[in-house]
């Protein structure tokens, strides 16, 4: 015990040390105003890693174990998406490495349209950069920009259309029925959403779907200040997927420790030890997908 608390105190000490100096592991260019930037822009335009290490052949952040992955944006590979028009996709999450759901980017072009996801599969975008127009069968349409989103129900006819650009994240998965419970067509965005209570914790956190037992997943909003981390170290039979959309951290998944930035792709199998710690000059704001009001057997 006393080892591990020595490597977590070595790593943390070092990632420190590197986010101040100009070539750290998470700086960005120092000609780049921040400040000028739309939100999120950081995950479409990510520092991939330290300059002297960028020219590195073979390098990558990106780890895959049996009980967790940190799929880093260097690893991305996009390619295009099924019946998806003028789009490219890159899967981060998928049941080959053992969830129950799918999670990828979708990076849509000018004049581009969605699919439809298969039979009985529910699906929830998030946009992270620019802005697209949801279509229903009702022909009603919705723009949706950055930090909106949408739950589209499972078997729900729709379309998602972009004029001129925008990235999505996506989350699919087949949708498991309790009782007589339907889940319904949701619109929305992160700050539109109340800040709920979260007993002997620090962070903030939105929920972006409704608690009711008619849904079997939700995505979290979790903001955390420089310095600010989980108190409980979580083990639970939940699977998690996670994006951080703004800052940089250490993430422990295991007995393992990562220092993780903005663009990081994180899954998480059940029962995996997981804490988080935020680290930098930002707030750090994460995105989380938790399966819920389920029974596991």
């Amino acid at each position: 015990m006393r080892s591990l608390h020595l490597i977590a105190f070595i790593m943390i000490s070092l990632f420190v040390k590197a986010s101040k100096s100009d070539d750290g592991f998470c700086s960005a260019a120092p000609s780049i105003d921040e400040k000028t930037k739309p939100i999120y822009w950081k995950v479409t335009n990510p520092t991939l890693s330290p300059s002297h290490l960028q020219d590195l052949p073979g390098y990558t952040r990106s780890v895959y174990k049996q009980d967790h992955a940190l799929i880093t944006p260097e690893s991305h590979v996009y390619s295009s998406l099924p019946d998806w028009t003028n789009t490219l996709g890159a899967y981060l999450i998928t049941p080959a490495m053992g969830s129950h759901f799918v999670m990828y980017f979708a990076k849509m072009k000018g004049m581009s349209s969605s699919g439809l996801p298969p039979k009985d599969i529910e699906r929830l975008v998030f946009v992270v950069e620019g802005a697209v127009t949801l279509t229903n069968t009702s022909s009603s349409s919705t723009k949706l920009t950055v930090d909106s989103y949408a739950y589209l129900p499972p078997n729900f006819h729709h379309s998602l259309d972009c004029v001129e650009s925008a990235t999505l994240v996506v989350f699919e998965r087949r949708y498991e029925h309790l009782g007589s419970h339907t889940t319904e067509l949701l619109v929305g965005s992160t700050n539109k959403q109340p800040l709920l209570e979260t007993p002997g914790e620090i962070f903030e956190l939105r929920k972006l779907l409704p608690v009711s037992l008619a849904y079997d997943f939700n995505i979290h909003i979790m903001d955390f200040l420089p310095g600010e981390f989980l108190n409980v170290k979580e083990v639970h039979y939940n699977q998690h997927g996670l994006l951080l959309l703004e800052g940089q951290g250490i993430y422990r998944l295991g007995d393992n420790w990562y220092p993780v930035q903005t663009g990081d792709v994180i899954w998480m199998a059940p029962f995996v030890p997981q804490w988080y710690a935020a680290l930098g000059k930002t707030r750090s704001r994460y995105l989380l997908y938790k399966d819920v009001n389920r029974n596991p057997l």
